[in-house]
């Protein structure tokens, strides 16, 4: 029977595919080693550079008492007002320093600082992935003027791959959302002048605290 549309057409050649299948004409593509360059530096270091690289402010502590210290002290030069955050862990921490630190759902809009954990740390992208199972949610991840994250070494992964690995094993259900955050906020799609905080935070923090201990 001669084929009368287009549809037709294109369907008897997909059945024809199907049926008439040809070998691989490539068998032995290693699909398995990574196409990267092994990484050499530890992955707090890797982080860090990456992380650099894409305008990130990193802040390694060596504790929780290092990180009050040296939040403290960035809070201070920085003159950081309407600090927010929602996370009842990262309260509890930040009870010990000298900053106000509101998580009233009234003042949500008026924040200027967000304060957030993350699932992962990939090292060798220096990107943080986030996710909507945390108890932050999407929103902390994108209104604040400034972002600043808390993670811990135990959190830091080589490459996407062993994050969403690890992701998958961490909650029962996957998250609704899984992003990952590559630096501040930033276009150039207007007249190719870059404009940092287009679509989310200006500046990105990360305080790393060392938990191998």
């Amino acid at each position: 029977m001669k084929e009368s549309t287009a549809k037709e057409k294109v369907l008897k050649q997909i059945r024809d595919a199907l049926i008439d299948k040809s070998d691989n004409p490539f068998p032995d593509i290693d699909f398995e080693t990574s196409v990267y360059n092994e990484i050499t530096e530890s992955l707090d270091i890797t982080f860090a550079e990456a992380f650099n690289a894409v305008s990130g402010n990193f802040i390694y502590c060596m504790d929780n008492n290092d990180f009050i210290d040296n939040f403290n002290q960035i809070s201070e030069n920085n003159k950081w007002a309407n600090i927010f955050c929602i996370d009842t862990d990262l309260l509890k921490l930040l009870s010990n320093t000298k900053s106000t630190v509101s998580s009233d759902e009234n003042k949500f809009l008026n924040q200027n600082i967000g304060i957030t954990k993350c699932e992962f740390l990939i090292a060798r992208l220096g990107s943080i992935m986030v996710s909507s199972k945390q108890m932050s949610g999407r929103r902390m991840n994108v209104y604040p003027e400034t972002h600043v994250i808390v993670a811990y070494t135990s959190q830091l992964v080589e490459d996407l791959k062993h994050a969403l690995k690890l992701i998958r094993v961490k909650y029962d259900t996957m998250p609704s959302m899984i992003s990952l955050i590559t630096g501040p906020s930033r276009t150039a799609d207007i007249e190719k002048t870059l404009v940092m905080g287009a679509h989310g935070p200006k500046e990105l923090y990360v305080f790393l605290i060392d938990d191998s201990i």
